[in-house]
């Protein structure tokens, strides 16, 4: 049986605007898991070299790898959130957002000094 109607088997249909809903917050997860790695890949095509030799290739994949993170927790994300609304429960803490906005705070922090140590 497929994922689709195994959740079609759980609980009752919730209202169609909270299922659009989290379809969109789910799509807003796979945005910003593309511009994760769209940074990355930008950052390694584009910005000099930094102060420490291979720190760039590094903050790069840090990004890119983030992005693949948060793009494969996206679905289940969603999923989880549809069935709590299907069986009447409180949606699930977002687990990835904390992760999410550390990692690119310290990522963005580290690229901003390396860059200003650089033009020194």
């Amino acid at each position: 049986m497929s994922w689709a109607a195994r959740l079609r088997e759980t609980g009752e249909d919730p209202d169609p605007r909270f299922s659009f809903a989290n379809e969109r917050t789910f799509l807003a997860w796979i945005r910003t898991a593309l511009a994760l790695m769209a940074g990355g890949i930008g950052l390694e095509a584009f910005a000099p070299e930094l102060a420490v030799p291979g720190l760039r290739q590094v903050l790069a994949a840090l990004l890119v790898l983030t992005g693949i993170g948060t793009s494969a927790t996206a679905f289940r994300r969603w999923l989880r959130s549809e069935q709590a609304m299907r069986e009447h429960r409180s949606l699930p803490a977002p687990t990835v957002a904390p992760w999410l906005s550390y990692g690119v705070a310290v990522v963005a922090l580290a690229v901003f000094v390396l860059v200003v140590v650089a033009n020194l």
